[in-house]
């Protein structure tokens, strides 16, 4: 069954974008591992992080052992809310959430734990059910990308939740006694079979074709078989790895000596202590649900909260959009011009044979990241547009469309097409979708050039491809627009790139 926020796909039509009206909330999440503080600028359906605080208390080491709380993760996690309290009440957010996961849920002096959190900081505790730690990790995978359909698994401290999201939105979950420190002492064989007997009585129920992984060791895997496979893009969210190099990266980081894994750079050392259980336990629902590939998200429960507490209307905004509009909003563009050049390209573009299934989302967020670079030098403007769009914090986009509109940003700012990072295109986009970026970074630039940046001007004018010409043209009285030499220009080079003869209907 459903839950009671049901999926609710973005529609597609041209829109203006929801006003972007900027406000903080903020999220301590008190896990099993980790204790955090995030706080988030929401502007309509994007989420941004502008700052985020982890201390990795480990309340939940000796959960296994004792069924208590640990009392050095007690004290250290107090510690960090207290300050977080200091945070928040300089910050002043407009909303606070506080949750606690397993560790609080199962321990048997979690209620005297949650206690003395709202004597010495002030905060009500939200102890989520592990039903309800799993509906709010897959609202979290929905917030980050809204058609994700498979089983989420967000591995935590002393606990694994698992969640179906299907086109309806998300099913029932259940929460599982796989997180490291439910595990006891490390032995890979051991925790090998003890999480497949742990997932054997439920893995009928959540088999599927995609398992988006949740959970920062998850996450601290991926980036390790980044490095492996020396792949150029370091950007955790969404990052896809298919059943094989799963298994292959899971097995090999299983197999490693503490001493090895604390030589890897960059990676925490109280993180190392949980990576191989994580590791571990991820053969066990690869295995067992039939996966045939794992997506990365960097959302979960803390961006599931966010994503339930906005309005449906906001809910139903594509957030790839939305962070565009609003990456452009930042550079003082227009906020009109992004929606009225969505409206002039897209049924141009609609003419040509899709290279990624639904162009047109991308032809959008293209359209929003017209002005990124207004107000940056012009001769470096394009290659810092390139970069800015590529690792861009920006939710609802794959690896493949992150590069698409790097390119086509790059493209709109200069004709001679020579972008940073060439071996990061080359590894994410074959030569026909490099190619239609280009394209649609030229016509961005010719609708920019045409109406001068002016929404209402752009309404005057009508861009249409057919199987042989370009054709630019304008409403009656307003034929002095197509004149410009530079408009001639851009024009010509769009045409060039398409193959097609320019015709100037003026």
């Amino acid at each position: 069954m459903p839950t009671a926020l049901d999926r609710q796909r973005p529609s597609w039509a041209p829109q203006r974008s929801a006003t972007l009206r900027t406000r903080d909330a903020a999220v301590i999440d008190i896990g099993s591992n980790s204790v955090r503080l995030v706080v988030y600028a929401l502007e309509g359906r994007s989420m941004w992080t502008v700052y985020n605080e982890k201390v990795l208390a480990g309340l939940g080491r000796d959960l296994a052992a004792t069924r208590r709380l640990a009392p050095e993760g007690v004290a250290t996690a107090l510690a960090a809310i207290r300050r977080f309290r200091a945070v928040l009440d300089a910050a002043r957010p407009s909303e606070i959430f506080v949750a606690a996961t397993a560790a609080v849920r199962e321990a048997k002096d979690g209620p005297d734990f949650v206690q003395r959190v709202r004597q010495e900081a002030g905060f009500t505790v939200n102890v989520l059910s592990g039903e309800e730690e799993a509906r709010y990790a897959a609202l979290g995978v929905l917030a980050g990308a809204p058609d994700a359909e498979g089983v989420v698994g967000d591995l935590g401290g002393a606990s694994l939740e698992l969640i179906r999201l299907t086109a309806a939105g998300a099913g029932e979950g259940v929460t599982l006694p796989l997180g490291p420190f439910s595990l006891g002492p490390f032995d890979a064989d051991r925790v090998r079979e003890t999480a497949r007997q742990r997932l054997a009585p439920v893995a009928a129920g959540f088999r599927a074709k995609t398992f988006h992984a949740v959970g920062g060791a998850w996450r601290n895997l991926a980036l390790l078989h980044m490095r492996m496979s020396d792949y150029p893009l370091a950007v955790v969210h969404q990052y896809e790895m298919d059943r094989n190099e799963a298994l292959e990266a899971a097995r090999l980081i299983a197999r490693q000596s503490k001493r090895s894994l604390e030589g890897i750079q960059g990676m925490s050392k109280k993180r190392i202590e949980t990576l191989p259980y994580a590791a571990t336990v991820l053969e066990a629902p690869i295995e067992q649900l039939e996966v045939e590939h794992v997506s990365i998200s960097a959302y979960g429960v803390r961006e599931g909260m966010l994503f339930e507490a906005m309005p449906p209307a906001v809910r139903r905004l594509d957030p790839l959009v939305e962070g565009s509009a609003a990456l452009g909003a930042r550079q003082g563009a227009a906020e009109d011009l992004g929606a009225a050049l969505e409206t002039w390209l897209s049924p141009a573009f609609e003419a040509l044979p899709p290279v990624f299934g639904n162009d047109r989302r991308l032809v959008a967020a293209a359209c929003r990241l017209a002005e990124l670079g207004a107000r940056l030098h012009p001769d470096h403007r394009a290659d810092l547009v390139f970069e800015q769009v590529l690792r861009a914090p920006v939710a609802g986009q794959t690896h493949p469309e992150r590069a698409f509109l790097a390119a086509a940003a790059y493209a709109r700012h200069t004709s001679s097409f020579d972008p940073p990072e060439r071996p990061t295109l080359g590894r994410l986009l074959n030569a026909e979708r490099l190619h239609r970026a280009r394209v649609l970074g030229a016509a961005v630039r010719l609708g920019c050039d045409l109406s001068g940046r002016n929404a209402g001007l752009l309404s005057r004018a009508r861009l249409t491809i057919d199987s042989d010409s370009l054709i630019l043209s304008a409403d009656d009285g307003w034929a002095d627009m197509l004149l410009g030499e530079q408009t001639a220009r851009r024009a010509k080079t769009l045409a060039e790139l398409l193959g097609r003869k320019l015709v100037l209907e003026t």
